[in-house]
Parts: structure tokens; C-alpha cells; sequence
């Protein structure tokens, strides 16, 4: 654009120097002329030629120019609405004209989490199927190293004297209670939280654990007396995370206990899968609410009123993977107005063995017995 307005401007300065070269000669004929203009007219003589100017020059040709730089302008700009124009019929053409649910989906990613979901619960149903299955014992790399039981002594926060009393009987403590470990034996005290949690009950409980080091405290639990049911689910579970052990037990500390008795029981029974021991009993389901034993949920229990065989609640001795049992399937258990009749309930839906030795009744009184009344 540069180059033609230059050329321009030098072809406009010869036009003009040719001008005045003819304005210049017009002159000198004018001069020399004596006769009025319209005697030159009469002989065909010159008429004036026009004058034109620069600026004129100049803006006419500047008017072109801008004329050009539009339609350019607007071609280019009609070339751009036809290249979007395609692209966008393009695009349009490869999606659908309706987003579907699935489609959103795959967008979202909730396809790959639906797969993974899949993919836990049979990873799950295959932990439940190796956890309680009869015959189906997990194989650990340290099972040779497997301690035979793990007792847990139910006790509450007023139970202090009681528990001094077990420790100096049939309880070891403190580097006794060590050893008898290392033979694969291990005695906790089990104990909730209180409702006030902080509290001084709570701080009492945490001191003198510190001190001899023998309580199992179920941070997950509230210490209630009509939180029993659930305090045996929480045991359970939370005992076959912490130990690995053949047998789980559980203990009233309303009893005391043949240690060595009742350990050479568990070494006879060891290996047993499914095995549901304990003072097998029964008994009648009481209605009237008011009266000791009453149990809410009566109507369940058929027109006899009839609880299902179970194990005292005194004693109870789950092998390992009933116990596995009831931490893999914890929430939805069902739980009863009493911890044993719970625990009974649980162990009729699945291949458990009842084994009932009349030496865990800890009523009685014969001499062959591995508990009694404290």
C-alpha cells in the first residue's frame, strides 16, 4: 500500500509540473491575444482547461483504499463464519442431540466408581465365605505363632474391689500375667466408655489401667447395663482385631474361673471349627414388662414363649472365625433384651457346633467343675 501511494504521489507532481508547463503557454497566447474571449471561440480556438487539485487527488484515492480494506475485511470475516459454520455441523453431527442418563455417567466417572463397588463386594463376600465357613480356616503366615485364647472378664466402674479380688486368685497379674501370655493365654478387663465421656469414672478407669495394664477398653461403646448385647458384639469384634487366637471367651465377673481346667479345655478343642461352647440351656420368654427377665421382643418366640437353645451368659467360648463372624457382619446383627440369647440368635443362622459341657455351669457345684460362683 506503501509503494502505490509513493508512485501515486510522483505521477500526481509530473501532472502537475505538466499543467503549469500548459497554463504557463496558455498564458503567453492570452497575452498576445487583443480580441475578447469570444473571437477565440469563434476560431476554434483553445478553451481553459480545468485545474485539479491535490488534495482531492489524494482523498479520492485514499477513499479507494479504505474501500478495498473493508471488502477484504468482509470477505475474510464471511470466510470465518463458514469455517465455525462447518465445524459446528461437524460436532453436532457426532453427538446426540439428547444427553442420556449413561451418558452423563461416563462423564461423571460414575462408571468406574460402580465398578470398583462391584468389585469390594466380592472381594467381601469372599472375606465372609473364608472368615465363617465351616472348613474354610484362613491360613496366616504367623499361625504358628497363634495364641490359644483371649478371655474377656465383663467389668464395670464400681467393680474396682472385685477386680482386685480376681487379680490376687485365679488372675495373674502383672510379670505372671506376661508369661501366662507367652503360653498364649490373654485375661483383659473389659469396659465401655462412660455416658459423661471424660469424665472422672472414665480417668479412674485410664489410671488404673496404667498401672497394671490388663483392661480392654471399647472406645466405641457406653457402658449401660442394657447395652450388654451390644458390649458383646464390640468385644468380639474388636478381640479378633487385636488377637489372633483359636478361641475368644467371654466372662461375667460374677464367677471365678479353673484357669488351668479351663485351659486344657480349649487345648482339647483346638482346631475345631465352629465351635459354640458353653452350659447349653433354655428357658421361657418372659412378656409381663416389669418382671425381672422380660424380654421386649417376646412376640418373636412363637406361641410357646420358648427362648432357643444358647449358652449361659456366665461363660461363652467362640472359636475364631465364629467370632469373625459376628466383626464381618457387626451392624446388622440382631440384638435381644440379654447378651447370651443375642448371642445364641447369631450362632443359629450359620454352621456352628453347640457343644455343651455341664462343667461351665457355673451354678453348680460338683467337683469337676471349671467355674463357680464368686
Amino acid at each position: 500500500l506503501a509503494t502505490i501511494v509513493t508512485e501515486f504521489i510522483q505521477n500526481l507532481d509530473k501532472f502537475q509540473l505538466k499543467s503549469r508547463t500548459v497554463n504557463a503557454q496558455n498564458l503567453n497566447v492570452w497575452k498576445m491575444d487583443t480580441l475578447p474571449t469570444t473571437s477565440t471561440a469563434k476560431r476554434g480556438g483553445r478553451s481553459k482547461v480545468p485545474q485539479t487539485s491535490k488534495p482531492s487527488l489524494l482523498l479520492a484515492f485514499c477513499s479507494c483504499v479504505a474501500w478495498l480494506y473493508v471488502a477484504g475485511r468482509l470477505w475474510q470475516d464471511a470466510e470465518n463464519r463458514n469455517l465455525l459454520a462447518s465445524l459446528l455441523k461437524k460436532n453436532s453431527a457426532q453427538r446426540p442431540k439428547v444427553l442420556t442418563v449413561e451418558d452423563k455417567l461416563v462423564v461423571l466417572g460414575c462408571r468406574d466408581l460402580e465398578k470398583r463397588i462391584v468389585e469390594t463386594e466380592m472381594e467381601l463376600t469372599l472375606a465372609k465365605s473364608q472368615g465363617y465357613l465351616k472348613g474354610q480356616r484362613q491360613q496366616t503366615a504367623s499361625s504358628d505363632r497363634r495364641l490359644l485364647a483371649v478371655i474377656g472378664v465383663y467389668t464395670g466402674f464400681g467393680s474396682h474391689l472385685k477386680r482386685n479380688v480376681f487379680r490376687g486368685s485365679w488372675m495373674p497379674r502383672g510379670d505372671a500375667l506376661k508369661k501366662l501370655e507367652e503360653r498364649g493365654v490373654v485375661i483383659r478387663f473389659v469396659l465401655g466408655r462412660s455416658p459423661n465421656r471424660g469424665d472422672s469414672l472414665d480417668r479412674n478407669i485410664d489410671n488404673e489401667n496404667r498401672s497394671t495394664k490388663d483392661f480392654l477398653i471399647l472406645e466405641n461403646h457406653e457402658e449401660a447395663q442394657e447395652e450388654l448385647p451390644k458390649k458383646a458384639k464390640i468385644f468380639f469384634s474388636t478381640a479378633v482385631k487385636n488377637w489372633d487366637a483359636d478361641f475368644y471367651v467371654k466372662v461375667d465377673d460374677s464367677i471365678d474361673i479353673d484357669l488351668e481346667g479351663l485351659i486344657k479345655l480349649l487345648e482339647h478343642r483346638r482346631g475345631q471349627d465352629g465351635a459354640y461352647i458353653g452350659c447349653m440351656k433354655s428357658g421361657d420368654v418372659i412378656s409381663e414388662e416389669g418382671k425381672p427377665w422380660y424380654e421386649p421382643d417376646w412376640w418373636k418366640f412363637g406361641d410357646e414363649k420358648s427362648y432357643f437353645r444358647h449358652a449361659s451368659g456366665s461363660l461363652v467360648i467362640l472359636s475364631k472365625n465364629l467370632a469373625q463372624y459376628i466383626n464381618i457382619n457387626s451392624v446388622s446383627l440382631k440384638t435381644y433384651a440379654y447378651d447370651d440369647t443375642s448371642i445364641g440368635s447369631w450362632m443359629m443362622g450359620i454352621q456352628s457346633t453347640y457343644i455343651d459341657d455341664s462343667r461351665l455351669c457355673c451354678g453348680s457345684t460338683t467337683q469337676d467343675m471349671l467355674c463357680s460362683l464368686a
